[in-house]
């Protein structure tokens, strides 16, 4: 029976430690069931996760100017990828007017060195033959148009590299 009795005292001092605690805590509030360990290190834990989400704000804001500057390189890109695809556009074009000039003048060429076979055959045989020399005046006259086409397809090409590097272009007026 002293066991029992000995028992029974420490059942009723451990319900009485429990009771003090559970007043304690009604006391302070609720506070933490860990006491102050527990609290400095949530003290500490809501330190870390503010820090955190002060960087994670800093990283979002950062990543909105970045993507706000990659629009902006992107529509100023755009815009200078049609600037020089007209310019190329425009290059084509001349490059393509030159090259049908040259194919004319090509082409008058073979035309007078055949006048000049022709009328050669004719002077080794001793005959003049006066249409010859019209058609061999004529097609070297077509020669020379064409030389003349050429050269100014190639003059427009080169004031057309030259024109940008030139500057913005003045009105010359007529009243001086």
């Amino acid at each position: 029976m002293d066991n029992i009795a000995e028992l029974e005292r420490r059942i009723t001092a451990a319900l009485m430690r429990i009771g003090d605690g559970v007043e304690t805590l009604s006391v302070s509030g609720g506070a933490d069931p860990g006491g102050p360990v527990a609290t400095l290190a949530d003290g500490v834990a809501e330190a870390e996760i503010a820090r955190l989400n002060e960087a994670l704000d800093e990283e979002r804001m950062l990543s909105a100017q970045l993507h706000e500057r990659l629009r902006a390189v992107r529509d100023q890109d755009a815009g200078k990828r049609q600037g020089l695809e007209a310019e190329v556009e425009r290059l084509t074009k001349l490059l393509d007017v030159q090259g049908l000039e040259l194919q004319r003048l090509k082409k008058t060429v073979v035309g007078l060195r055949e006048q000049l076979r022709l009328m050669t055959e004719a002077q080794a045989e001793g005959r003049v033959e006066p249409h010859l020399i019209n058609k061999a005046m004529l097609t070297e006259l077509e020669t020379l148009r064409a030389l003349r086409a050429a050269e100014a397809a190639e003059l427009d090409e080169l004031i057309a590299a030259l024109d940008p590097l030139a500057g913005p272009k003045e009105e010359v007026s007529q009243d001086a």
